[in-house]
């Protein structure tokens, strides 16, 4: 048995060539749920939905996001509607006191389908509206996913993070947003001043979680801040990882990362934007997989290759060189 512990585009594009040396049905996926939001009343796990769609056989892989060949006419005309009524498009927060009421799940991130700021496939809404149906009948959002995932054919398991919530929420000089109006909604812009895992004080990884820590542990190339951020910020979960063999996929070659924001965000939470200030953001890792033009000098043992993954042999290839650094912690791994 192994877990990953999955957020944004890395772990999943690790995951689509891993399945010669990680047998799924001997895998469980842990994802991020720091970036879930509530849009027009429906709960949208971007990470959880990634790994679903993507173990499915659904994910569009263009974009790592969404369904392939989804359309997106109520997208469309959600925003048809919202010009002819001269309606402000952009990130439409809910009102204060509606983001503490209604489903625990959802705090501090709830905003108005007026104009969604998010591309929502229509395929995908069905996801979403599917999903928060269930929590309304009074499944848990680990159960609504088990549920997800059965009827799209995954045998991988996926667990979110916890049931609690947790809101990435990014400071800027601008006002706190969420990390979705952040990224998504304002393209990384504007600076920003820190990160914030609102509700992480409260939340618990839960016992499915838990369990799942026992075995091996494999963080993807992942962004530390707001993809494996969130999970660390639990107690219950950073703890159990100190307690069983961690080996990190570094999303950094040196000081150049892959994609997405984690340099710009690593550098706003006090850590430098490179390899080294990865590992120094796991602690308790035992083992690092490096690109093979990565020097950085660690205190742990390295494995080093290719660490590009435009295709699934590529992603293979990067799967096979954590098996080795597993096996050097005397972590045999069967396919």
């Amino acid at each position: 048995m192994v877990t990953f512990l999955s957020g944004g585009t890395g772990t999943p594009k690790l995951l689509a060539g891993a399945d010669a040396v990680f047998d799924p049905r001997e895998t469980t996926v842990v994802a991020n749920t720091g970036d879930d939001i509530e849009l027009g009343g429906h709960l949208v796990c971007p990470d959880v939905d990634t790994v679903l769609f993507l173990e499915g056989d659904e994910l569009d892989r263009e974009t790592w996001w969404g369904i392939d060949g989804d359309t997106a006419e109520t997208h469309d005309k959600l925003h048809a509607l919202a010009d002819a009524a001269g309606l402000d498009a952009g990130p439409r927060y809910l009102p204060d006191e509606r983001q503490i009421a209604g489903r625990e799940i959802a705090r501090w991130r709830r905003f108005s389908a007026v104009a969604e700021f998010m591309h929502i496939g229509d395929q995908d809404r069905s996801i979403h509206l599917t999903r928060t149906g269930l929590l309304d009948e009074g499944h848990t959002l680990t159960e609504a996913t088990a549920v997800l995932a059965q009827a799209l054919g995954v045998e991988r398991s996926i667990l979110p993070m916890s049931d609690d919530p947790v809101a990435t929420l990014v400071h800027t000089p601008a006002g706190v947003q969420h990390f979705q109006e952040w990224w998504v909604g304002r393209g990384g812009e504007p600076p920003v001043e820190t990160v914030e895992f609102r509700g992480a004080e409260t939340a618990a990884p839960t016992d499915a979680v838990l369990e799942a820590l026992d075995a091996p542990v494999v963080i993807g190339p992942s962004n530390p801040v707001t993809s494996i951020g969130p999970m660390l910020a639990m107690d219950g979960f950073r703890d159990a990882l100190e307690s069983t063999p961690v080996v990190a996929v570094s999303p950094f070659v040196e000081d150049r990362v892959f994609s997405g924001p984690a340099a710009k965000l690593m550098a706003a939470t006090g850590r430098d934007p490179s390899t080294a200030g990865m590992a120094d953001a796991y602690p308790f890792a035992d083992a690092f997989v490096l690109d093979s033009d990565d020097g950085t000098d660690l205190d742990r043992p390295v494995a080093r290759t290719d660490t590009a993954m435009d295709t699934e042999a590529d992603a293979e290839r990067v799967a096979r060189t954590v098996e080795r650094a597993l096996s050097e912690l005397g972590v045999e791994v069967s396919s």
